[in-house]
């Protein structure tokens, strides 16, 4: 019988002055992990010497210089850079260091496109100094030319959370928020709940913008205006969505717990309750995409860089979700792929009897006669 394939998962080292090599570091230290997938960290074998000394790892690299030639078993890391040399100054921030994060990228967004990796996983960047970068999601919509709209949800074992808006600023959010854009997002939550993380018949709760819902219009109009008629509209969709709730009872009563994804307005309303909820194993995760993406909730975290402070669940729970998901889209879309022919036909006149039908190509029923058993 012939061995099942194990599941290629790209890692990219993301800024090189950060604490992306710790993370990736720690996750693969027990080799045994690599009994449940290939690993093909995407960066530099110089770099990735120098973080692993400077943090006192012990690591062995199988180097390569394409992915088709990854090994099972081992740490593959695929040399993105040749004989370049990376200037690494730890901790902070440069051009050179955010540019070597776009490079390792960029080669990985050209393997997917030739089939050479199944999902990949993204160590963090510094999205300010990385040129016509306004986050992975929106760089990978952009460079695989999707033409499906992709949304980012932050994971862990307790809560979902999405975000209507993001990486907009405190002054603009209101302006930004609009009914459709709720139905948009909420839409493409569900469709992630169900197949990606294979939750049935999902339950999404839709924060409120102002503080107590707006008090009847008193601190703000947009809970009637808007957010109550998108949940109205997606409830009319056949959709379980709920609200708006007032983010501060929501979460500190810990009525989260009992949906399956929580939409929040902006940034801060979603990720502060997240990250205090639990702080280290968190999984950022881009759905709606060809591609399964998904990385650590955590920066670059420059002031930990290179001191070996750095927890590794959120990397290590980041690579178990993209390889789940990456299954779950299998057995989601296999019994798409060949629908059953229909089974009878409807004519326009309802005084028409039911007509069936054999499968094409298969001898049956004659048309208006019932199958038999």
């Amino acid at each position: 019988m012939e061995q099942e394939k194990k599941i290629r998962v790209a890692i990219t080292h993301g800024d090189t002055n950060g604490i992306g090599y710790e993370l990736i570091l720690k996750a693969l230290e027990d080799m045994t992990i690599l009994e449940l997938f290939t690993p093909i960290i995407y960066g530099s074998p110089k770099v990735a010497a120098y973080h692993a000394k400077a943090l006192g790892i012990e690591a062995q690299f199988s180097i390569i210089n394409e992915a088709s030639e990854a090994q099972d078993n081992r740490l593959n890391i695929l040399n993105c850079f040749g004989e370049d040399e990376v200037k690494v100054d730890l901790g902070e921030p440069t051009d050179i260091s955010a540019s070597a994060a776009k490079r390792a990228l960029d080669k990985a967004i050209e393997d997917y496109r030739q089939g050479l990796f199944d999902v990949l996983v993204t160590a963090p960047v510094n999205r300010s100094t990385i040129e016509s970068f306004n986050g992975h999601c929106d760089y990978l919509q952009r460079q695989l030319d999707s033409q499906t709209q992709g949304i980012s949800l932050l994971v862990n074992e307790d809560v979902r959370v999405g975000l209507v808006t993001n990486n907009v600023a405190i002054k603009d959010i209101a302006e930004a928020i609009t009914k459709q854009k709720i139905v948009e997002k909420a839409q493409l939550m569900h469709q992630a709940l169900r197949r990606d993380l294979r939750l049935s018949n999902p339950r999404i709760a839709v924060m409120s913008l102002n503080p107590r819902c707006g008090e009847d219009g008193a601190l703000g109009e947009e809970e009637q205006e808007i957010i109550s008629p998108a949940i109205e509209e997606l409830a009319a969709q056949g959709i379980q969505a709920f609200g708006p709730y007032a983010a501060d009872n929501f979460f500190g009563r810990g009525d989260y717990l009992r949906f399956d994804g929580v939409l929040a307005m902006y940034h801060d309303q979603g990720l502060t309750p997240f990250k205090t909820i639990d702080p280290f194993s968190g999984v950022r995760f881009t759905s709606g995409l060809p591609i399964v993406r998904t990385a650590p909730a955590q920066g670059p975290c420059f002031a930990q860089a290179g001191r070996n402070q750095a927890d590794a669940t959120s990397m290590r729970n980041a690579i178990y979700l993209a390889i789940d998901v990456w299954r779950n889209r299998q057995t989601y879309d296999e019994p798409l792929q060949n629908p059953l022919p229909k089974l009878y036909h409807e004519k326009r006149d309802e005084s028409e009897k039911v007509r069936f039908r054999s499968a094409p190509g298969k001898k049956g029923a004659q048309e208006g006669e019932e199958p038999k058993e």
